[in-house]
């Protein structure tokens, strides 16, 4: 499309002239524009039509004139962002400003591309928008007069219906107008939540959750929390699990977890040591009381079984003089079985204790069932050690997704699954470590609604997210993003009518964001609310000017430090 404006007729100006000569012959006129309508406000025409986006043409001396008005929409009037409203028959057409530029022949017009946001019928007594819905049956045609759109239309196109909503803050430019999300459809279909370091990421996460928890006091959400900071937000309304009570047994992994964990070889090696360890371990399960009447049962069975049984049938299998391959591979995996259990970092997972059959209590506590008035478990994971870290996420994932599958024919308990740092789990390159964690998480952004689990994933970096998951998610929430890589990456898994709102995302404030997709009935910008001390995460950043100014006990803090990294402990 020519954005320059370049190839108008005469014709295109003259009729621009109408805008200014509305109001009685000259641009300062245009107070209010008189017009058969008490509260509408003519501020252009419209000089092009195309499917989804289209071009107006505005006069800067009315929009000038508009800059004033007490109400905060029509001093936003024509301006990038800004609503304005087109009739057709007796219909309103509501559309979002993109961008603009002056027109070639200047003369005061302005050029601005528009995307088209839904319709609304119109009010018979006072002619404004009521009954308003996403997307356009009708088309305006050129020529057609374009109006700026008022706070009481904003009001009709933002109210929430009677669906199941939670308010979350204010809508830009408004001072009153709430902001809504729509809670089946931004579960039923994943969302995503974006934004710079510093930008209030985790306070509006906390938000979302709280606000969604209040709404459902008997939910099923797990969060997994991998700095510690949400702990503190939900200490009076979510049940907390960290290394010191978390208590997952060994025995959940299936096979692919397993090797992740015990197998350390690369290339050739690591499918020796993976046959090995798949005989050794189905023995192992076998020898439980629970496998003896069962006919399918396979190294993925969730079966208990003891470390001790594993190294003895390895030490077995490795003394037989018909096995195929030398004694290097059971050595490698009998020595990293050992190492773990000695370990104390890793006894949240493989303690000797964790043998009995805790399956049902385990599922039962993590994903709150019953929820008992706490309907989130977060797991702070900041403890774990690093290189398991995406296997326990991994199993926690896994876990969730197969509840969901099993017990399909049961009465339904949908389950929300919130993972922090997204991008570590769900990186955009498929090599090395955490392959198993990445592809459950890639599985239920495909498959998840079907089954009644919603993914919410949370992260700085989207363009190191694996490319086909952003746009599984259905609602995209998007604070300020500083990286260009990461605007572009954005751009590309929002909604065609969200684009002229995805320009301003290098220039929100803290706490403001733009939502779009399944949870709002259209993108909207919103100054999201303040959340109170107490239910906010951790995760202040320091304050170098005043921190550096305090001074002493610098030699008791070392110590203490020292002697709790020593022993691994808090």
């Amino acid at each position: 499309m020519d954005m320059q404006g370049g190839g108008f007729g005469a014709g295109d100006l003259t009729a621009a002239q109408h805008v200014r000569l509305a109001g009685g012959g000259t641009a300062a006129a245009v107070a209010p524009v008189a017009t058969h309508h008490r509260d509408d406000l003519l501020i252009g025409e419209v000089i092009d039509i195309s499917g989804s986006a289209s071009r107006i043409l505005l006069d800067a001396a009315t929009i000038g004139q508009l800059t004033s008005s007490s109400d905060g929409a029509v001093a936003m009037a024509g301006q990038v962002g800004a609503q304005v409203k087109i009739r057709v028959g007796n219909i309103w057409l509501v559309a979002s400003i993109r961008d603009q530029q002056m027109h070639e022949r200047g003369e005061g017009l302005i050029v601005a591309t528009i995307d088209f946001l839904g319709e609304g019928d119109e009010e018979k007594i006072t002619g404004r928008i009521h009954n308003f819905r996403r997307g356009v049956t009708r088309y305006p045609i050129p020529g057609g007069q374009v109006y700026a759109a008022t706070s009481h239309d904003l009001k009709q196109i933002y109210a929430a219906d009677e669906r199941a909503h939670v308010e979350i803050g204010t809508i830009y430019p408004t001072r009153d107008i709430r902001g809504s999300l729509y809670v089946d459809a931004m579960l039923g279909k994943h969302f995503a939540l974006l934004g710079s370091t510093g930008t209030g990421k985790s306070t509006s996460a906390a938000l979302i959750l709280h606000k969604i928890c209040e709404l459902s006091p008997q939910g099923h959400i797990v969060m997994i929390d991998p700095h510690g900071e949400y702990s503190a937000a939900f200490k009076g309304t979510g049940a907390l699990f960290d290394v010191d009570n978390l208590a997952m047994p060994y025995w959940l992994m299936n096979f692919e977890e397993h090797c992740e964990v015990f197998v350390t070889s690369e290339g050739r090696d690591r499918q020796s040591d993976c046959d090995v360890l798949a005989k050794c371990l189905l023995q192992a399960r076998q020898k439980n009381r629970m496998a003896e009447g069962m006919t399918k049962l396979t190294v993925d069975s969730p079966i208990p079984y003891l470390l001790s049984d594993l190294l003895n049938i390895l030490t077995n299998e490795m003394g037989k003089l018909d096995k195929a391959t030398s004694s290097a591979p059971f050595m490698r995996i009998k020595g990293k079985i050992e190492e773990m259990r000695a370990d104390p970092r890793y006894n949240f997972m493989f303690s000797g204790m964790l043998v009995a059959d805790t399956m049902a209590n385990f599922i039962g506590k993590i994903f709150r069932l019953p929820s008992d008035g706490r309907p989130i478990s977060i797991i702070d994971v900041s403890g774990v050690p690093s290189d398991i870290t995406s296997v326990v996420v991994a199993v926690l994932a896994r876990l969730t997704f197969d509840y969901a599958i099993w017990s399909r024919g049961e009465p339904q308990r949908p389950i929300l699954l919130v993972c922090e740092e997204a991008h570590r789990y769900i990186p955009a390159k498929d090599i090395g470590q955490g392959q198993s964690v990445r592809k459950i998480l890639e599985r239920i952004a495909k498959e998840g609604r079907k089954y009644g689990v919603s993914l919410g994933l949370i992260t700085q970096r989207p363009s190191d997210l694996a490319e086909g998951v952003l746009s599984q998610c259905g609602t995209i929430i998007s604070m300020r993003l500083n990286n260009e890589r990461d605007q572009h990456f954005v751009k590309a898994a929002m909604p065609e009518g969200a684009r002229g709102f995805i320009d301003s995302i290098p220039a929100l404030r803290n706490r403001e964001c733009i939502i779009c997709g399944e949870g709002v009935s259209i993108p909207i910008r919103v100054h999201l609310d303040t959340l109170d001390e107490d239910k906010r995460p951790a995760s202040s950043d320091p304050m170098f000017s005043k921190l550096w100014r305090e001074t002493g006990g610098e030699a008791e803090i070392l110590e203490r430090v020292v002697k709790r990294w020593r022993s691994q402990g808090r």
